[in-house]
């Protein structure tokens, strides 16, 4: 029988989300917050885009578990998905509000009829106008969202581009200020609409020339109106205020009718700088400017002018002057780093440096810098070249300078984080300063620390530790190299991401650290290990077979230490282990010790940073943060991004500002810069080898992987086709929510009848013989490996299938199988890998089959005594059986590995294994996504997909 999923009633309502986003949250009838994964499946049954909801974030807001929706992508989803068929769902009030708006919204965008709100500009806000009738109901979040949806899309269109970047970083006019201009000017001035005369009205300032030491002179900067060719701007004709042309000058005959526009342009320019009146005619233009009158034109009132649609013609130099904001330089003395001996320098010590300001390609003395300012100038000629002294920045540098120079000093953190990201803002953010108008202060490197900042970059130039003495084992050159990057990051206080291939020793390589650190340092903090839970017994069992000096505290169970007492217990250990579920349960606890080293092994749990359990984990105490894992990137790139914010705080931006500049461009486009500036900001942190590098030479042996292709016996045909049938007569008489259960309710009976019709028919597993093609091939293939004395792990994805083929294989073969799945205690757990993988065993108590869940056993267990492989039931995404398949193929293992994949014909499970061969090429992200998206194809599509093709039903 199908399953039915019949929800409790429930509302979803909006809110706006600071990253620029909508933020859906259900609530239901009864109260209580919907489950954020449940509101997902039902709000994006059909939006594929999303691939029905799989790239729709979770998402935590205002103590509310919720989606977050991108603006332009809830405008879409808005319009182009339809509505919600099932009752159970209902729109809040500024959900209806936005739903009701999406379709006006679209048509105002693509048509066209939207602009910048010229009012709110003149205001110091960004703000559009679409010609939507008012939304009281939520008008404050639908206005939010359309002023995020035109200024995405007017980004997206070339023609707009432009002028939106003009009016994102004109300066809004100080308040009260008068343009006397209209609207339709100032859309005229940014861009937004042409203007149809034939010459532009310009104001040009002409700089005096320079005296013969190099210094500007006090005065003679000329004011000139010139008209400017609109077709060829480089034509250019001088003329009087009045429009009469200067001697020696000819104006276009086509002009002739426009020149009545230059007097007034010119009474236009009076009226928004009164200061350029002559004082004896002030209708009359000023001819010349004081150097402070000049400056003044150039920063403030020339932008005036130019946001008032005026066209203003500036000496060449200006442009780059103004843009190049001088940087404080702080040159490390030549002694600084040369430490003695092994040791270097703490992570705090401050640097002994010079200060220099480098405005554009000139680098000033502090000195110098002090002569310039007593000259209270703001723009002064030195060494022949302009330099802007703006107040604002003057009084950052002191700021800055003060605060550094004083007792916080500057750190040798500051100095790596100022190489690594060339460069970072001095001090505090000034009167709230946006970062782009923030002082930049870099750092010049000696000879010292350019060699060990090389190093960090360069991994492999890194000096080689020897092993710990207290370490019980042999380390391959690559682990030793691992091991030392690890130890030379914790020198510096840098968090690393030990991102090797499954098989390749991390778990080794961290406890080789952990000895390295016990050894290194006098007394150090412990340290912090979470893991998943089915992996604590194993890093149990490798720290007392390698270290097993190391004092070892498990965190876990009914029974773990709580206050005082484990502090005191954490304080007396090397290290505690605990698992992610409990770092968010036990965070109080967690976070009362500051650790030595926080390290988290499979970080890819961490991946979603909008979970509470990630950000617990952020808010722990470490000195070092490491991660361990296989996989940095599963699905999206922002799973990096929760990683790295992880080690190290701050390092990629934050989250909003990662998305904004990669995640949309390498997503979406693949961006070949982006990635590669992605991999320069990561390099010197993440270190990734995988098995097959020759540099590894790992010289594991081969892993050869073959198809078994089984056919259905004719009671497994008949079950089959019976359940199909049964299945399309109800499914388009059930609403959305209860099409998907009945759907995801067959894929789970329909897989049962490919291993067995006693799964599906619950008969137990006394009349197994002779019903299943695939168990009865199972049992030759494994007899036979047996005979020749090899061992398997079997993996299924069903607990009832995993018992069913324990009781087949123990009747067959006449010996113990074991069977791992969620349900297996923790002691039972860890007894059955070391039964399975010790060799010294006498014969009748040895394990040569192993049978696990795919989901318990998937990861983290090293079973090389297996060398072959068998997944009994496919998998949606060849990652998690590949996952699966390294629990054998690992270090350690001396035998070639056969992995045998089963697969029924003319079933669902060779449409599995065709969809899988065909999107190998694409994301993990496509492939990796679970069942849930069959459940919104079309009839016709689940019907290809499900329906038994006859011919490979034995008879």
């Amino acid at each position: 029988m199908a399953v039915m999923i019949t929800p409790s009633p429930y509302t979803v309502h909006a809110d706006w989300l600071p990253e620029g986003a909508l933020f859906l949250w259900g609530v239901r009838a009864g109260g209580g917050i919907l489950d954020p994964e449940e509101l997902k499946n039902h709000l994006f049954a059909y939006h594929e885009p999303s691939f029905y909801g799989t790239f729709i974030d979770t998402a935590e807001h205002e103590d509310r578990d919720g989606v977050a929706l991108p603006a332009l992508e809830a405008l879409r989803y808005f319009c182009d998905t339809p509505a919600l068929r099932h009752a159970e769902a209902k729109p809040g009030r500024e959900l209806a509000s936005l739903k009701a708006m999406a379709p006006m919204v679209l048509e105002a965008l693509e048509a066209g009829r939207f602009v910048p709100d010229y009012e709110q500009w003149k205001q110091g806000r960004l703000r559009w106008k679409l010609g939507l009738p008012d939304a009281p109901e939520a008008a404050a979040l639908v206005r939010r969202w359309a002023d995020a949806l035109a200024a995405e899309w007017a980004a997206e269109q070339p023609e707009l581009r432009q002028a939106l970047r003009r009016l994102e970083t004109a300066a809004p006019p100080a308040e009260g200020a008068d343009l006397w201009l209209d609207e339709e000017d100032w859309l005229v001035a940014i861009g937004w609409v042409q203007d149809p005369s034939p010459f532009r009205t310009c104001l040009r300032l002409v700089e005096p020339p320079a005296a013969r030491d190099g210094r500007s002179p006090a005065g003679g900067w000329r004011l000139e109106v010139a008209l400017q060719d609109r077709r060829r701007p480089d034509t250019l004709v001088a003329v009087s205020p009045a429009g009469e042309p200067a001697p020696g000058e000819e104006l276009p005959p086509a002009w002739a009718d426009d020149l009545a526009r230059v007097p007034r342009d010119v009474q236009r320019w009076l009226h928004i700088l009164p200061w350029l009146r002559d004082e004896g005619e002030p209708e009359r233009l000023r001819g010349e400017l004081s150097a402070d009158e000049a400056w003044e034109f150039l920063a403030q009132g020339s932008l005036r002018l130019a946001e008032a649609g005026s066209a203003v013609l500036l000496p060449a130099w200006w442009q780059r002057v103004r843009r190049v904001k001088p940087r404080l330089r702080a040159k490390l003395k030549s002694s600084v780093g040369a430490a003695d001996g092994g040791s270097l320098f703490g992570l705090g010590q401050l640097m002994q440096f010079d200060w220099r300001l480098a405005v554009g390609d000139m680098e000033l003395t502090e000195d110098e810098f002090r002569e310039l300012i007593e000259e209270k100038r703001r723009l002064v000629q030195f060494r022949g070249e302009w330099i802007v002294l703006d107040p604002d920045q003057l009084e950052q540098i002191r700021r800055a300078m003060k605060r550094i120079g004083g007792k916080d000093g500057l750190s040798f953190r500051d100095v790596l984080e100022m190489h690594m990201l060339g460069g970072v803002p001095a001090g505090e953010n000034l009167d709230g300063a946006d970062n782009e108008e923030r002082l930049m202060m870099e750092v010049e490197l000696n000879d010292h620390l350019r060699g060990l900042i090389h190093q960090l970059e360069h991994s492999a130039e890194i000096p080689r530790m020897a092993p710990p003495e207290g370490f019980r084992g042999s380390l391959r050159p690559y682990q030793t190299d691992g091991v030392s990057w690890m130890l030379f990051l914790r020198r510096f206080g840098l968090g690393g991401c030990l991102a090797d291939d499954m098989g390749l020793g991390k778990t080794i390589q961290f406890i080789t650290y952990l000895l390295g650190v016990k050894e290194q340092e006098a007394r150090p903090a412990p340290s912090l290990l979470i893991c998943p839970t089915s992996v604590l017994g194993n890093w149990q069992k490798e720290l007392q077979r390698f270290a097993p000096d190391l004092k070892v505290h498990l965190h876990y169970g009914p029974q773990r230490l709580k206050g005082s007492e484990f502090e005191e217990t954490a304080a007396e250990c090397d290290l505690l282990l605990t698992s992610y579920t409990l770092s968010h349960l036990d965070e109080e606890e967690l976070g009362r010790v500051q650790w030595g080293a926080i390290c988290l092994d499979e970080a890819q749990n961490i991946k979603n940073a909008y979970t509470k359990q990630a950000a617990a984990i952020r808010r722990l105490n470490g000195d070092h943060r490491i991660a361990l894992t296989g996989t940095p990137i599963e699905n999206r790139l922002t799973e990096l991004w929760s990683i790295f914010d992880f080690l190290n705080p701050g390092y990629l931006g934050t989250l909003r500002e990662f998305n904004h500049r990669f995640v949309a461009l390498i997503e979406r486009t693949k961006d070949p810069e982006a990635v590669a500036q992605v991999q320069r900001l990561i390099r010197p942190f993440l270190l990734r080898r995988v098995k097959k590098d020759p540099a590894i030479q790992l010289e594991l042996p081969d892993k050869n992987e073959a198809k078994t292709y089984i056919s259905l016996t004719p009671e497994q045909a008949s079950l089959y086709e019976n359940y199909i049938r049964d299945m399309f007569e109800r499914l388009e008489k059930l609403t959305v929510m209860e099409r998907r259960g009945l759907i995801l309710a067959a894929l789970t009976k329909l897989k049962q009848v490919c291993n067995h019709p006693a799964l599906l028919l619950k008969e137990g597993h006394a009349h197994w013989r002779s019903r299943s093609n695939k168990v009865e091939r199972l049992l030759d293939m494994v007899t036979e490996l047996r005979q020749e004395g090899d061992r398997c792990l079997v993996f299924t994805q069903f607990v009832e299938t995993g018992h069913l083929l324990q009781h087949a294989l123990e009747e067959e073969l006449g010996e113990k199988v074991q069977f791992l799945h969620g349900g297996t205690p923790k002691a039972t757990r860890d007894a059955m890998i070391a039964r399975f993988q010790d060799d010294g065993l006498p014969e009748e108590e040895r394990c040569g089959i192993f049978l696990l869940s795919l989901k318990a056993g998937g990861t983290g267990l090293n079973l090389t005594a297996a060398n072959h492989v068998f997944h009994f039931d496919r998998w949606w995404n060849p990652a998690v059986e590949n996952q699966a398949t390294d629990r054998a193929y690992r270090i350690g293992q001396t035998r070639d590995v056969q992995v045998h994949k089963f697969v029924t014909l003319g079933t669902l499970e060779e449409r599995i294994d065709e969809m899988i061969e065909r999107k190998l090429d694409l994301s993990q992200q496509i492939v990796g996504t679970g069942e849930h998206w069959i459940t919104e194809l079309s009839t016709d599509e689940l019907r290809e997909l499900f329906v038994l093709r006859r011919e490979w039903a034995t008879g």
